[in-house]
């Protein structure tokens, strides 16, 4: 960090702009890390911070979590053979130098955009890319399979796998199945914990404070580590005496320290924790511990941010912090007035409720500043719940609050939410519950790509018997159907909405109490009749005055709830005898179209149906205004689209 004075201000800035990369030039993959000494590995991690700052300050991504995590990959790819040894990496936040270190440097530039590299790694990307990685908790599980299945095959020499979790990750149940069941089966697994006691949020619950507060301390690591060295070089440390000698260093440090190792508990070989910003020592740790046959540990510490003081300061914001100015730390704005996020109207008419019924509570899981939960949390801290990644629990959780008379708001993203479906079923919509599900993020996502876009929740929610489901036009919407679901008694009342920035400056509504399963006429028409649900409607707006131009007549209806659906809407289209567009942001499969098309069988009407909405593929990341195009949900191709059906 160095300060100057211009114009009189003092700028911080944190790397000279023209810092030569020669180390850094000179790997095209892992290979040539390899061939590095020790001793050029610290310049290296300098470099691959300074060519992070610079690209990511333009090019918007996954900022803080990958600059904590640089000493770690460079370990990583010196170390192990990649890619014949296999890291798997969680949620895949910080796995930005991993990308830029196996080939992919030159082409980081395009990283999240459309035709570019994904923002996660992602197996049909790269041969280094080993399991797909953007939802959190599965690099145990699928590690583990994979040293499973080295063992089976009887692969010469074995492959090296190596687990790369977060300490927010390793919260989730899916983690703690992985390691219990690589416990109790053969395996030479190496699970990394990379503790930066961060998530998106600061982490929640008693496992976060556990390790915050681990009781191997620096002085008996360092004791046990040596003393477990010399033995291995006497040959008196065996796989056959292992689980004796394992359960006899458990028992004698639990009477040392009067507390447990939660992991050596589950008889797994615990190292740690270590500085996971000292390269050499993370080198040497991982060289020596890379062949120890059973499950292992390595325990990180890191900091979210490292080598750039705003990110250290505010990890939260710096997450993925947008564009900013590399040599001052200033996070670029839009200047102008600009209408607010949904979630933001989300939070806001949330903490309306709050105040005018006290039974109104907020759950969130791991997210209160993305789905905007944050805003109750600050008003209402007693009646805020961050449950940490436990999407599965946060709605079982929601169901126990509802029994009991209060009122759940869960906010989750779509993508999310697929993790709790069985909860949905079981837990809130058998017995009824008025469990109010909140699902953010819904429809094409944008830049996140495949592993973020919300499209299935319309088609997985709408078998369940006795759910509400429904999605607002703008944010004036929103919030009547927050007002309309706080007073639905009869079951669980889902309202999904997108990510960014809704259409109005002004959206302060009076919220009023909605006829649930009642749509509204948009507009009508004779020569074709537009179903849509959610935003989407503004793109069908869009297309309907270019179509009006060309002396085309289209009704447009705004169905607001895909079930209970408007029967009386479908009858007055059907009637109209003309061709039936419908228009939804999800895959075109269990949506909006399907149960259109459906209702016209049940009731008799033979009608031309063409549905517009996501195809039956998986889609990648751009602009959404490009997916939407790609996809052909663009006002343009809507037009397009109906212009060739007529």
């Amino acid at each position: 960090m160095v300060k100057r004075k211009e114009n009189d201000k003092e700028l911080t800035y944190v790397q000279p702009v023209d810092m030569p990369t020669p180390l850094l030039d000179s790997i095209s993959s892992p290979a040539d890390l390899r061939r590095m000494s020790m001793e050029e590995l610290p310049q290296l991690c300098g470099e691959l911070r300074h060519f992070l700052i610079h690209n990511l300050s333009g090019n918007p991504g996954h900022f803080a979590s990958s600059m904590g995590a640089v000493e770690l990959t460079v370990a990583l790819h010196y170390v192990f053979d990649t890619p014949y040894d296999r890291i798997v990496w969680d949620v895949g936040h910080q796995a930005y130098v991993h990308k830029i270190l196996t080939g992919r440097r030159e082409r980081f530039a395009d990283n999240r955009k459309m035709g570019g590299l994904s923002g996660f790694p992602n197996p049909a990307e790269s041969e280094y890319d080993t399991f797909i990685a953007g939802h959190a908790s599965n690099s145990i599980s699928a590690a583990l399979g994979m040293a499973v299945a080295s063992e089976l095959k009887d692969e010469s020499p074995l492959r090296k796998v190596v687990a790369v979790i977060g300490d927010a990750s390793i919260s989730g149940g899916l983690a703690f199945e992985g390691v219990n069941n690589a416990a109790n089966t053969p395996n030479d697994l190496l699970i990394i914990l990379n503790d930066n006691d961060m998530s998106i949020d600061r982490n929640v619950g008693s496992l976060n404070s556990y390790l915050a507060h681990l009781t191997t301390s620096p002085a008996y690591n360092a004791f046990r580590y040596k003393v477990y060295k010399i033995l291995r070089k006497m040959h008196l440390v065996s796989e056959r005496r292992r689980g004796s000698i394992l359960r006899f260093n458990n028992s004698l440090k639990s009477l040392i320290t009067k507390q447990q190792n939660i992991f050596e508990g589950l008889n797994i070989r615990y190292f740690g924790p270590f500085d996971g910003h000292d390269i050499k020592r993370v080198v040497g740790v991982l060289k020596d511990i890379k062949n120890i046959k059973g499950p292992k540990m390595l325990h990180l510490r890191t900091v979210k941010g490292k080598g750039y003081e705003p990110a250290e300061a505010d990890p939260v914001t710096w997450h993925a912090p947008g564009r900013f100015n590399p040599m001052t730390g200033e996070i670029i704005k839009k200047s102008s007035p600009h209408p607010p996020k949904y979630q933001e109207v989300f939070g806001k008419t949330l903490v309306e409720l709050a105040k005018s019924n006290d039974r109104v509570v907020g759950i969130t899981a791991a997210m209160p500043s993305g789905t905007s939960i944050s805003e109750l949390q600050t008003v209402f801290p007693e009646r805020t719940f961050d449950v940490g990644i436990s999407e599965g629990h946060a709605m079982t959780f929601a169901g126990g609050l509802a029994k009991d008379e209060m009122r759940p708001f869960v906010a989750i993203y779509s993508s999310f939410l697929q993790r709790a479906y069985d909860n949905i079923i079981h837990d809130v919509a058998i017995g009824g519950l008025p469990v109010v599900i909140c699902i953010d993020r819904a429809g094409l996502v944008g830049e996140d790509g495949v592993t973020h876009h919300g499209l299935y929740d319309m088609s997985y929610l709408n078998p369940i018997p006795g759910i509400v489901i429904s999605s607002p036009s703008d944010e004036m919407m929103l919030r009547n159907l927050m007002y309309t679901a706080l007073r639905h008694n009869d079951g669980p009342f889902a309202i999904r909405y997108p990510r960014g920035e809704g259409k109005n400056i002004e959206w302060r509504n009076e919220p009023e109490q909605l006829p649930i399963g009642r749509g509204r006429i948009v507009a009508d028409g004779k020569d074709v009749v537009v179903l849509s649900i959610g935003p989407i409607a503004h793109e069908v707006t869009k297309a309907i005055e270019s179509l009006t131009q060309q002396n085309i007549s289209v009704a447009h209806y705004d169905m607001i709830f895909l079930k209970p659906i408007d029967e009386e809407l479908l009858k007055k289209a059907a009637e109209k005898d003309c061709l039936i567009v419908t228009v939804e942001d999800g895959t075109k499969i269990g949506g909006l179209g399907t149960t259109v098309e459906r209702w016209l069988v049940e009731n008799g009407y033979n009608r031309k149906v063409v549905t517009i909405g996501v195809p039956d593929k998986f889609v990648a990341q751009g602009t959404p205004m490009q997916l939407y195009k790609q996809c052909g949900m663009d006002a343009e191709s809507i037009y397009d689209i109906i212009i060739k059906s007529l």
